[in-house]
């Protein structure tokens, strides 16, 4: 399928529209690239922005963070979310440093091999931080997709090959010209092609748009419902998580104790984070970040 039809609008668009993020800039490094798009899985611009700042600062290169304790990089993830994210780079900055010189690898398949680094993130970096040519398929790029060409309000809940073929299909040959489509199409699904409330009259393809040619149809699969977070072990793990990343050194049960009160919820939650890694049992009693 031709991509011409939607690149040449979508690229204009982006040119006037694009947010001036920092890992977007031309200063911005492979490793910035490469920590915003661990940062930003699941988690808002809006929240990454001044943590991915104070992280780089601290740690512009892998092999600054590569030489502090795993427990650092958990401690400076701050309130992001899913902190395992935060021991996955961690051990991706090691692997650079042991595998690739300290240098963050150009090639998607050695992106991927990285610990914590999935197909998308591979494909981003590799767009992203070195212009090369791959589909790169997050939720928003997903979305106006399946409203664009597939006519669907809302694409499958998992990723499917068809959708891979289709984003393949769509980028345009010449590699630089193909980096920059996948985030022009990444950022209309953010600002404009949104889930909730799309806004179809600043949408630069409205004309040639599926789903809207076709009324946009009601989404006809299973309800979309969001996530809960209060209440959830999710809530417990980061109360527990926030006095260890607050304390200047492993502290008692007792200080666990008292951020929650359901102590079953509690017990599953603190195991939890002691299998994941995330916090390490020192004796005594004592609790502390990983080192």
């Amino acid at each position: 399928m031709p991509s011409s039809r939607y690149t040449g609008p979508i690229l204009g668009w982006y040119a006037d529209n694009a947010r001036d993020l920092p890992w977007r800039g031309p200063g911005a490094s492979p490793w910035g690239v490469l920590v915003s798009e661990i940062m930003l899985q699941q988690t808002p611009v809006s929240r990454v922005l001044p943590v991915w700042r104070e992280w780089l600062d601290r740690w512009p290169t892998p092999a600054a963070l590569a030489r502090e304790p795993s427990g650092e990089a958990v401690r400076a993830w701050g309130r992001l979310g899913y902190p395992r994210r935060a021991l996955r780079l961690h051990a991706s900055a090691v692997a650079i440093v042991d595998a690739h010189d300290g240098r963050v690898p150009d090639a998607y398949d050695a992106l991927l091999a990285l610990p914590g680094v999935g197909s998308y993130t591979a494909a981003a970096v590799a767009s992203f931080a070195y212009g090369g040519r791959h589909a790169v398929l997050d939720t928003n790029v997903r979305r106006v997709l399946a409203r664009m060409i597939s006519g669907v309000r809302y694409p499958p809940k998992a990723q499917t090959a068809p959708e891979a073929r289709l984003a393949e299909s769509l980028l345009p040959e010449d590699p630089p010209v193909a980096a920059r489509w996948s985030v022009a199409i990444m950022e209309l699904g953010a600002l404009v092609c949104t889930a909730g409330t799309p806004r179809c009259g600043e949408c630069p393809v409205a004309s040639g748009c599926a789903w809207r040619l076709a009324g946009q149809p009601p989404h006809d699969g299973p309800p979309r419902r969001g996530q809960s977070y209060a209440g959830t072990d999710r809530q417990c793990r980061g109360r527990l998580l926030a006095v260890l990343r607050h304390a200047d050194g492993p502290v008692g049960k007792a200080a666990l104790d008292v951020v929650w009160d359901d102590a079953v919820q509690r017990e599953r939650a603190l195991d939890g984070l002691i299998a994941d890694g995330l916090v390490d049992p020192v004796g005594d009693g004592l609790y502390a970040l990983p080192r």
